[in-house]
């Protein structure tokens, strides 16, 4: 088994439809960069696999 396989990423697209959607403009460089230091801090990526193995796995 391959453990290092990505099984879901958000892109720098995702990132500037948010920012349209809720702002009406993309991302200036400089913010990107902001974002992409800061999304990780989130994420709550161990709520996320223990709320689907919640509902799909042991329901």
């Amino acid at each position: 088994m391959n453990t290092s396989k990505i099984i879901y990423s958000i892109n720098l697209e995702d990132v500037q439809n948010v920012a349209e959607e809720e702002l009406g403009r993309k991302f200036t460089k400089k913010e990107l960069q902001v974002i992409e230091d800061k999304i990780g801090d989130y994420i709550d990526w161990y709520s996320a696999i223990d709320m689907a193995m919640q509902n799909e796995i042991l329901h």
